[in-house]
């Protein structure tokens, strides 16, 4: 595989954290960006101490206006757009400014990204790649997490009317979809409905809606090791092949589409 120029965002932790440094260390030339300036001396140092010469960081939030600006004058071959948040909380109830907010972050602010550098990409009439990351709540559902699962199922339209659209340019699109790992991601957005749940207002109540997560995370099966996705991350993001959509492990795949196939016999 030769060498790629690959920006990532939302590389401050997780799976875009360690896909930055997997990926510098198969030789490709990667711009880690971070939602913060806080962490970007921490990512910069591990670079360092790792002996990554070929990873450079850099915060880029995808909100601000003058990041994005300062972001279009890198030159990538690929950028895996990998920033997101998530709200939890039952969607009969939850804030809908928290709703919007979730959006913006995970779907308006990706695809205005998106479009600048794919405009980058065509101006320069050359190929180039994106990756979104999605999720396996992008496929399906599960009740407690519907706001940003709504967020995921957005993200999987656009990518792939863009992977139709931009065949022409020969710019290619890809989705990876991981499954339930234990990055803190999950625990951390559960932990965002009990910042507005109120037993005395609300009629779903925080011990409910708190046994129905413990159930859903925490169970071994929904807290698989990172580094097998990013060990996917850092063999799928720079090759130019490859499937549309990544659902990591196998077994979610399986679970996912079984899951759809139920989906059709639902009945209310």
């Amino acid at each position: 595989m030769s060498k790629r120029r690959i920006l990532i965002t939302g590389a401050g932790s997780g799976f875009g954290e360690g896909a930055a440094i997997g990926m510098a260390q198969k030789g490709h030339d990667v711009i880690a960006t971070t939602h913060t300036s806080a962490q970007v001396t921490p990512l910069r140092e591990n670079g360092k101490k790792l002996g990554l010469t070929n990873l450079r960081v850099e915060k880029l939030d995808i909100l601000n206006q003058h990041d994005v600006t300062n972001a279009m004058r890198w030159d990538i071959d690929i950028l895996f757009s990998n920033a997101g948040i998530g709200e939890a909380g039952p969607v009969s109830e939850i804030p809908l400014d928290l709703v919007r907010s979730n959006f913006e972050t995970n779907v308006f602010a990706p695809l205005a990204f998106a479009q600048k550098v794919i405009r980058k990409f065509i101006d320069e009439k050359r190929p180039g790649k994106i990756v979104f990351t999605s999720s396996m709540g992008g496929l399906f559902t599960p009740a407690g997490f519907g706001c940003y699962c709504a967020t995921k199922h957005a993200l999987e339209a656009f990518a792939e009317s863009l992977s139709d659209e931009l065949r022409a340019f020969n710019i290619k699109i890809q989705t990876v979809n991981p499954g339930p790992y234990l990055t803190g991601f999950n625990e951390t957005m559960a932990e965002t409905a009990f910042h507005w749940l109120d037993d005395s207002k609300n009629f779903n109540k925080r011990a409910d809606v708190q046994k129905a997560f413990d159930e859903l995370l925490g169970k071994d099966s929904g807290r698989l090791d990172p580094k097998e996705m990013i060990d996917a991350l850092v063999a799928l993001v720079p090759d130019d092949n490859g499937k549309f959509r990544n659902v990591v492990p196998k077994a979610i795949e399986d679970l996912l589409k079984s899951l759809e196939e139920d989906a059709w016999k639902r009945e209310i």
